[in-house]
């Protein structure tokens, strides 16, 4: 299928259940104020004189805890995409590396999270992260982007090179942002960006305009006729995360951090496909750990540090806007524990909220891409199959890694 050109999508916001505590809005700024929180006991910041001790300790006896890269053997895929809107017949998602991943829905619908595809995840192109492992591809290699889904604007999850590239192949994309980031959006020329709050819904519609539909038999599609236009539609639901923003030492949590959900409708399922995508998160501080202890040790014996808050949303999210098909959910980048478990899930922590969220099947991100904390870049899928383990869920097919530019199907 052609398709030669798209009208403006239309954006309606609609009513949807959220749970009793979110009429607080006490993620919301204080009057006067405008840093946005995480409201709930279960959230750690970054304890500032561990942070010293840490920094102190390592570059003390030049000991810099920088993991080395050199035998991360993570595998790099060229993507396959789907040439045609209709080419797809089951929930399909590919890694683009960190947390970026595009999925291609049944109905038509292409949706791209967090994507950052540049060398460097930094406001400089000579100096931040640089990526151990290789692009795997360019937005121009992407045949369709229907909407951009963001989760938070540090620089591993938003890039200004790739939203302008967006922009540039993909003109009439739509992009979905929590609160706090619509201007920046609008002072990089985008305007065409919808700004959202924990909890909100909206329903995304558009028609696209097509001059050839491939025929296809009956037995395999019920679209056997030709059309002249595709009505693609989508609910998008704006969900809690725990986590933290900020692009200068200045703007620390003046916008919004969010997971998300996904869900688009078409002919052949009886159930819409879904997507959780986790974004950023952490799910518990562990307050007592010490900056000695290693995660390893910490998940396996998670019990000895007393009966530890865990974030509720993710249990509400599950109830709420659960079940899901897929979530996509983070890794990586979470050592050291003392410093990182508050905002950063560990592959224990991600196991409890794909449980948390009802999600059927997963597939990790944020790790593999970018040194983002203090652990061996391998070690997160070996703790992931551990977690899984532990938890008595299978070690493949309900949590799994997949290499970067590598695509799996979900029914």
């Amino acid at each position: 299928m052609t398709v030669t050109s798209s009208t403006k999508a239309s954006i309606t916001y609609i009513e949807s259940q959220f749970p009793d505590d979110a009429f607080k809005d006490a993620h919301h700024p204080e009057p006067g104020q405008s840093v946005f929180k995480n409201p709930w006991p279960s959230f750690q910041p970054i304890d500032p004189e561990k942070t010293k001790q840490y920094l102190k300790r390592h570059s003390l006896w030049n000991t810099w805890a920088h993991p080395s890269t050199t035998e991360a053997e993570i595998p790099i895929y060229k993507p396959s995409f789907i040439a045609e809107r209709h080419g797809v017949h089951k929930l399909r998602a590919t890694w683009l590396g960190h947390a970026c991943y595009l999925i291609e829905f049944p109905s038509g619908l292409r949706a791209l999270f967090d994507p950052v595809l540049t060398d460097r995840c930094s406001p400089f192109r000579w100096v931040g992260p640089k990526r151990f492992t290789e692009l795997p591809c360019q937005i121009s290699d992407i045949p369709f982007i229907d909407i951009v889904i963001i989760s938070h604007n540090h620089y591993d999850h938003l890039s200004y090179p790739t939203v302008l590239e967006i922009k540039k192949h993909h003109p009439d994309v739509q992009f979905f942002v929590p609160m706090g980031n619509l201007q920046w959006f609008h002072d990089s020329g985008i305007h065409q960006v919808t700004e959202m709050d924990w909890w909100q819904d909206v329903q995304y519609k558009v028609s696209i305009d097509v001059d050839h539909v491939q025929q296809q038999q009956k037995s395999e599609s019920k679209r056997s006729k030709k059309e002249s236009s595709l009505i693609i539609s989508a609910r998008v639901s704006c969900l809690p995360a725990q986590h933290t923003t900020g692009r200068t030492p200045f703007g620390t949590d003046k916008s919004l951090w969010a997971s998300w959900g996904c869900k688009s409708p078409d002919e052949l399922s009886p159930e819409p496909p879904s997507v959780y995508f986790a974004g950023d998160t952490g799910y518990r501080g562990i307050p007592t750990c010490s900056l000695n202890e290693s995660t390893e040790d910490i998940d396996d014996n998670i019990k000895k540090y007393g009966d530890l808050s865990v974030c509720p949303a993710f249990a509400q999210i599950g109830e709420l806007r659960g079940p899901f098909s897929l979530g996509l959910i983070p890794i990586g980048a979470y050592a050291p524990r003392a410093l990182m478990a508050g905002i950063h899930a560990s592959p224990l922590d991600a196991v409890e909220i794909m449980k948390d969220t009802r999600c059927k099947k997963a597939l990790a991100m944020h790790w593999g891409t970018w040194v983002m904390g203090a652990e061996d870049v391998r070690e997160p899928p070996a703790l992931l199959r551990k977690a899984l383990s532990t938890s008595g869920l299978r070690e493949t097919g309900t949590f799994d890694v997949v290499g970067i530019g590598e695509s799996r199907e979900f029914d």
